[in-house]
């Protein structure tokens, strides 16, 4: 077998204290889901058990959420933008979330709303989708280098997007500048001073696939995932599916794993702070899993990771690439699973410990052995083609 070393910076968390939030229960959770079952076209999104590459690793068991599949946009963002507009709207309109009904609210709503938004792609995607469900109208901004199918895709929404010449942060407070500007509504996913009820909405939205996970797990006689590797961008997905979790679980019952590109480590660097602390990374952000190429921490998710995740990883680009590639091409039966680069770096992750010289050593490290059971979730299919083209089939950011 090949051995080869991907830079994985794996720190423990020093503040660990598995102080519960009780902003991602599971009471808010159920809510959040029974506004999702409402929506037309809902099903819940598979979970894999991927137990060819479980063995070959050494570990019980792998499970992936693919969330490629929510209804037809490719990634689980729509979730969060679709329920916060909801509540939003619930709010605007003195109506309860659960009589919510998207064609009677259509044509109740007097004026067009306008929903603006920051992304990196598939946030914006999922609320440009939830305003043209409603007849509204959304307009998204987009960092530089934003690629053409993610625009795109946005834009054949009926949306307005905008690319800007500045980092992902950068874009994002000339969205909020912009929509005080003409009075419309921001719908982003972190949270600022005087902006925390709609991005812990979008937070509360996420936990659905969390909550599905847990109910196809009792389906297949699992009791329990003994790790989750979570991605971070912000920290939004990764706050609010991990404190569902820690509900469900027990913060104590959970080795939890945040993973981020190294070119846009904020939660690691703020996971390695004096303090814990909140760190910012600034620059271009330049890393390949553009979902995840955030430079500040979402300040409602944070608390949690802080208080509740086992540890913090900062892992080169490689890493995802290589995840993009071990699910495209599975072993044996396993199914094949369409991973974008954002959503593939936990099992990149995986694989790039198998392969390396000091496996032993981290997979110890990582508590991983023969019994483990780790949760994956793949957060995006292939919303770039033309890039899960470069990787998977190229060789673009090569493992040897």
């Amino acid at each position: 077998m090949s051995t080869f070393s991907l830079k994985m910076e794996i720190a423990d968390n020093r503040h660990y204290n598995g102080q519960q939030s009780p902003l991602f229960t599971i009471d808010e959770a159920e809510k959040a889901r029974a506004f999702h079952q409402k929506v037309e076209g809902y099903q819940p999104t598979p979970l894999h058990s991927l137990d060819c590459l479980a063995k070959e690793i050494g570990v019980g068991k792998i499970l992936i959420k693919d969330e490629a599949h929510r209804f037809d946009l490719c990634a689980f963002k729509m979730l969060g933008g679709a329920y916060a507009i909801a509540r939003l709207l619930c709010d605007e309109f003195k109506l309860d979330v659960k009589d919510f009904d998207f064609e009677k609210l259509k044509n109740d709503i007097p004026e067009k709303m306008t929903f603006a938004t920051a992304t990196d792609g598939n946030h914006g995607r999922g609320v440009a989708w939830a305003a043209n469900k409603l007849g509204q109208n959304a307009v998204v901004y987009m960092p530089k280098g934003a690629a053409d199918e993610r625009v795109n895709n946005i834009r054949a929404l009926g949306a307005e997007c905008i690319v800007t010449d500045m980092n992902y942060d950068d874009t994002v407070r000339l969205a909020i500048k912009t929509a005080e500007e003409n009075n419309w509504k921001v719908v982003q996913d972190t949270a600022w001073e005087g902006y925390t009820e709609i991005p812990t909405w979008i937070m509360q939205g996420y936990t659905t696939m969390a909550a599905e996970a847990v109910d196809q797990m009792k389906d297949q006689q699992i009791e329990r995932p003994t790790h989750v590797f979570l991605q971070a961008g912000v920290g939004a997905m990764a706050g609010g599916v991990l404190g569902y979790l820690c509900d469900q679980y027990g913060a104590d019952k959970l080795h939890s794993v945040i993973v981020e590109p190294d070119l846009a480590d904020c939660i690691y660097r703020s996971g390695i702070s004096e303090q814990g602390e909140m760190v910012n990374v600034e620059g271009d952000l330049a890393t390949i899993m553009v979902g995840l190429a955030c430079g500040e921490p979402n300040p409602i998710g944070w608390p949690v990771l802080r208080d509740c995740s086992t540890q913090f990883v900062s892992c080169q680009d490689s890493v995802a690439a290589l995840g993009m590639r071990v699910l495209g091409n599975p072993l044996g039966d396993d199914p094949r699973v369409v991973s974008g680069e954002s959503g593939a770096v936990g099992a990149g992750m995986l694989a790039a410990v198998y392969y390396h010289p000091e496996r032993e050593k981290l997979m110890e490290k990582l508590g991983l052995n023969q019994d483990s059971v780790v949760l994956l979730v793949n957060t995006e299919g292939d919303t770039d083609p033309v890039h899960y083209r470069e990787v998977v089939w190229q060789g673009k950011h090569p493992t040897l």
